[in-house]
């Protein structure tokens, strides 16, 4: 198991409780693969320096956690194919 530092931003024009549901589902999503959240951090709206796909703002999240390598991919390609998410970034500590 490794610690990774995962950063994703919902898009502003998801409701508070759909975005709620959505930071709950990554979370089950960690615990369901053997990975521990060990913290969570919802750093709030911020406005992006250029569009992304036709939006100015996001709500940034920030999780550090402890996950295997090969279901760190598999998050990520759900992560993209999930709608409200406008960007995730994995980073190995």
């Amino acid at each position: 198991m490794n610690k990774y530092e995962l950063m994703f931003i919902v898009a502003s024009d998801v409701s508070e409780e759909k975005r709620e549901e959505l930071i709950a589902k990554f979370k089950a999503y960690v615990e369901s693969h053997n990975g521990n959240i060990e913290g969570i951090e919802k750093v709030g709206m911020k406005k992006f320096a250029y569009p992304i796909n036709f939006k100015n703002e996001g709500f940034y999240v920030i999780f550090n956690m402890n996950m295997d390598p090969a279901e760190v991919d598999a998050m990520n390609k759900l992560m993209t194919i999930t709608e409200g998410i406008v960007r995730q970034i994995f980073v190995r500590k």
